[in-house]
């Protein structure tokens, strides 16, 4: 399942927050060397704020496998305030358009699992932003990651401006599409059909 998190609900998810967060100094200060912030083993940044939610990926009280961290772009968002020249001029701000950031997965698990893991979350990000009216994400990825991964869930999405090196990694800006036919496409491609989604309310019932 995945986690549907925020700083009002993250009490009836115990460490799943925090866990999240570890999982993020694994993923991209551990392995990938990016020079953010950290504390006590958990990677965070100026853009983890109330306005966040963010797709935790874990089984139960298992390990956390995966995460991603979904902004609205009404709020202060990574592209805009750090690198908008990426975006190719057009420098959103729509409830409508959200940042899909920090997406990462746990690089010990089998290859098989780490990419159901990917489809699921990208699955996940769908599902949540058809139920909050969205339809586009911006992301900041490497080239072979939006091709791979959302380009392999059957997502529609598109290169924004130049690419640019960051931390030794080609990277680029792009638009991904969030509409009805995304949503069935990604669900066909894991042959999943019902929601991946855990949210606040069913957290509290569990509890």
């Amino acid at each position: 399942m995945i986690e549907v998190v925020n700083w009002g609900n993250s009490h009836a998810f115990g460490d799943s927050l925090a866990a999240h967060h570890r999982l993020r100094h694994k993923c991209f200060v551990e392995r990938n060397g990016w020079s953010v912030p950290s504390h006590e083993g958990m990677e965070y940044d100026q853009f983890d704020t109330p306005a966040a939610t963010y797709l935790i990926h874990r089984h139960g009280n298992g390990p956390v496998q995966g995460v991603a961290r979904l902004i609205p772009t009404t709020r202060p968002y990574m592209l805009k305030e750090l690198w908008p020249d990426l975006l190719g001029g057009d420098v959103p701000v729509s409830t409508q358009v959200w940042e899909a950031t920090r997406f990462g997965i746990d690089d010990d698990l089998e290859p098989a699992v780490k990419r159901r893991v990917a489809a699921e979350i990208v699955l996940g990000c769908l599902e949540f932003g058809m139920s909050m009216g969205v339809n586009r994400y911006l992301v900041l990825m490497p080239h072979l990651i939006i091709r791979r991964t959302i380009g392999g869930a059957g997502c529609n999405f598109r290169f924004l401006g130049e690419t640019r090196a960051l931390a030794d990694y080609p990277v680029a800006a792009a638009e991904i599409e969030v509409n009805a036919q995304a949503l069935a496409s990604a669900r066909a491609k894991i042959g999943f059909h019902g929601s991946l989604l855990r949210r606040h309310d069913q957290a509290a019932v569990a509890a």
